[in-house]
């Protein structure tokens, strides 16, 4: 293992701090490094790897559209993108679809969609975007200029520019911010990197009048909240607040690189045309057959449900841990997205729990994230909690 690590420093661009494993496959929700140590993942390879590795069902899938095609262009129709379409629309409630390769490239397709659905109403270019501070939407240039950290986002300026950043849960913040140029207000449901923060319903409600008021788009990320991680399976189906764009990736395809940001049919008649947008390798048949499985076993293996069972629970005993260790001053988040806050920074407690064999990773300096997959059950929530409170208490 320290000979590949070795030869991974020599080769790839340094741009992560990698824990120091190799991982080799999984079985479950566990985790193995190519020495063979076993590891519990509570990180699903950043809220990725929902269904756990090794499924059958899901691998005989890949394995079976692979002996048919992978790949044909979007010159062409593909089954599986027609089918992946079709059940992705049900279980969002939205009414068109576009499959990219990653989240990422899912925000930058609903910012060119809001701008060109403002673009088409007034014939202007200097149309505004609202984002929430302390948001997280990706590394490429669009989605970093709607991410509220400037420490991302500086090193690389200028960004696109006409972004605008307001605070969650404050509406009044994003009044401030509003003008006659504003032409979407894009938020996460639930903010992951930026530290496990939900949108409030009461502020979920306000946006969307908002945005009925002044006919702005409303884009909801739900990249890594979505799918079945809240208990349902996209965050804002909760309390009802549809947006007219939402992006969707990291569990979608489960492990297979795929994400898809979706329009209401009035947005979709109103912005992006045959030109406007593209993508090689998006909607293959490959990726789409994984969305298709995915979306079938979610229904099949009853997974929000496993999540509504087992969520409370994750939350109670993060709640115990909260009370017998001062050092750790909140509990935040919703169903199995969920973070424990600490006075001081984490990274070595998640050393410690790596070298026990847990896998943990954290969302800012001083806070543990925890995205397991969402077949875990009480008793690896109990065995998780065992290691985690070895690891704080040493």
């Amino acid at each position: 293992m320290k000979a590949y690590i070795e030869e991974a420093e020599r080769d790839l661009l340094h741009t992560y701090n990698r824990y120091q494993i190799v991982l080799d496959r999984g079985e479950g929700v566990y985790l193995y490094d190519t020495d063979g140590k076993k590891y519990l993942d509570f990180v699903s390879g950043i809220a990725v790897f929902a269904l756990g590795y090794g499924n059958k069902e899901y691998n005989d899938a890949l394995k079976a559209q692979i002996d048919k095609v992978i790949h044909t262009s979007n010159y062409y129709y593909n089954v599986p993108a027609i089918e992946a379409a079709r059940k992705l629309k049900k279980v969002s409630g939205m009414d068109r679809v576009f499959f990219t390769n990653s989240g990422a490239e899912a925000v930058e397709g609903a910012i060119k969609a809001a701008r060109k659905y403002a673009y088409l109403k007034d014939g202007c270019t200097d149309h505004e975007i609202i984002a929430m501070n302390h948001s997280f939407h990706g590394r490429t240039f669009g989605a970093l200029s709607v991410t509220g950290n400037p420490k991302y986002r500086e090193p690389f300026e200028p960004m696109i520019g006409h972004v605008k950043f307001a605070d969650l849960n404050d509406i009044d913040s994003i009044k401030s911010q509003l003008t006659d140029k504003t032409c979407a207000i894009i938020l996460e449901t639930v903010q992951g990197e930026g530290g496990l923060y939900p949108a409030s319903e009461e502020f979920l409600r306000q946006v969307r009048a908002l945005c009925d008021e002044e006919d702005i788009l409303l884009i909801l990320d739900e990249i890594q909240c979505g799918m079945g991680r809240t208990g349902y399976m996209y965050a804002w189906q909760k309390y009802g607040v549809k947006p007219d764009i939402m992006t969707t990736a990291k569990a979608l395809g489960c492990g297979v690189p795929v994400g898809a940001f979706l329009l209401t049919e009035k947005v979709a008649a109103n912005s992006l045309v045959a030109g406007d947008h593209g993508t090689t390798y998006g909607g293959n048949p490959l990726a789409c057959a994984a969305i298709e499985k995915v979306l079938d076993l979610f229904e099949k293996d009853h997974i929000i449900d496993n999540v509504r069972e087992v969520a409370p629970y994750l939350e109670q005993r993060l709640e115990e841990l909260k009370s017998k260790y001062d050092c750790i001053t909140e509990r935040r988040g919703t169903g199995l997205m969920q973070g424990l806050v600490f006075d001081h920074p984490v990274r070595e407690i998640i050393d410690r729990a790596l070298e026990k064999g847990l896998i943990l990773i954290n969302a800012g300096a001083e806070i543990i994230r925890f995205v397991p997959p969402l077949v875990i059950t009480r008793k690896n929530v109990d065995e998780m909690i065992s290691i985690l409170d070895t690891c704080i208490g040493s």
